[in-house]
């Protein structure tokens, strides 16, 4: 992983250079700026760059340069898909910052999100008005800031590509990629309010397509297409990074919903059981109302989405939810998944070594804990 850990470096330099550019234009219009320069450093400064290496390797999957990232002569070459990697960054981070307003959630990574930041800020400055509201409205302004800035980091790495057709095709992954997302968190926000009404039986495929949209194809097949289009992908090399990519985000996402019942408030930087509190309605909890009894089935609804929620309430949904066995199935679901998506990388038409470094990657993801 040696050009991965490489690649790390490299889009968090793009990314202060970006930002230095930016900000600066933030600056001269007034000082009062300042707190969106601190929190978007804050928020950018982080994370595990799942997508950057994702976009990383789909190029070098349909390129094959084996190009070595340290050498001093390769910053042309490797600039158009070191500034897509840094471009899928900062919209994972504007995307996080308007999920954390839509979730009403306190914290991300274990520090406080943008928008209690933001009500901090008001707070000790004394400002007149509602706090949260405040909070709220300069995140969501940040979030739209760091949008459209991705767009323009995208732009500037596209514009340095020869290959104008292989840059068209970048850009319309990159804007397909942008309404899916947004219509797989609209379907999130829908499911956590009409579910009622909704037939039982359609439930578990629901939450899939939840997944999809949302998640999937934005955390892993997005990136890896867009790094192959930088590439200039043939058709049969657009549909290998696909029929990996789609399986190995549906299994990253649902580790990711166990996480979020289940993880290690200390490794996550969110609370136990945030899920629950948030009244998410994942596969895991699909799954669980097909096994639970009426009466437990009964219980789980009337508590799921409650904020208030006490801490033995959710060690008892916690209890509720492994003993039924669906955090078996989800485990299942999981190791089916990568097992679709590494068979995609047996015979595809991708380098080598990408195929190998993918494998390593669909590990990492699927395993982690947080």
């Amino acid at each position: 992983m040696a050009h991965g850990s490489r690649l790390v470096d490299l889009v968090h330099e793009r990314i202060e250079g970006f930002l230095a550019e930016r900000t600066s234009i933030l600056r001269e219009i007034s000082p009062d700026l300042e707190p969106l320069d601190a929190f978007s450093r804050r928020f950018l400064s982080g994370g595990k760059r799942f997508r950057a290496l994702f976009c990383y390797w789909g190029w070098e999957a349909v390129g094959a340069r084996g190009f070595d990232p340290f050498a001093p002569d390769g910053g042309r070459d490797r600039f158009p898909i070191v500034s897509a990697a840094s471009a899928l960054e900062l919209f994972h981070a504007a995307a996080l910052l308007h999920d954390d307003i839509i979730d009403n959630s306190d914290t991300r990574r274990g520090a406080p999100s943008a928008h209690r930041l933001f009500e901090q800020l008001h707070t000790e400055s004394g400002w007149a008005g509602d706090g949260s509201e405040f909070g709220r409205a300069a995140a969501i302004l940040l979030g739209d800031l760091l949008l459209g800035w991705s767009d323009e980091l995208l732009d500037e790495g596209l514009a340095a590509l020869p290959d104008r057709d292989a840059a068209r095709a970048a850009r319309a992954e990159f804007m397909r990629m942008r309404t899916e997302v947004t219509a797989g968190q609209y379907l999130d926000i829908l499911e956590e309010r009409a579910w009622l009404s909704q037939p039982e039986s359609e439930q578990r495929l629901r939450a899939e397509r939840v997944i999809v949209f949302k998640a999937a194809k934005y955390s892993v097949e997005a990136p890896l297409v867009i790094g192959g289009a930088i590439a200039g992908a043939t058709t049969a090399q657009f549909d290998a990074l696909r029929a990996f990519g789609l399986p190995l985000g549906i299994a990253y996402q649902l580790r990711d919903d166990l996480l979020g019942v289940f993880g290690d408030p200390e490794v996550t930087g969110k609370p136990s059981g945030d899920d629950l509190r948030e009244g998410k309605r994942t596969m895991l909890i699909a799954i669980a109302r097909e096994r639970l009894s009426p009466g437990q089935r009964r219980l789980l609804d009337e508590l799921l989405g409650d904020p208030e929620l006490e801490p033995e309430q959710v060690r008892m949904l916690q209890r509720t939810i492994r003993e039924c066995g669906a955090v078996d199935e989800v485990e299942a679901l999981i190791a089916s998944n990568v097992a679709t998506a590494m068979s995609a990388l047996d015979d595809a038409p991708l380098s080598r070594d990408a195929r190998a470094e993918l494998g390593s990657l669909a590990k990492a993801v699927t395993r982690r804990t947080s």
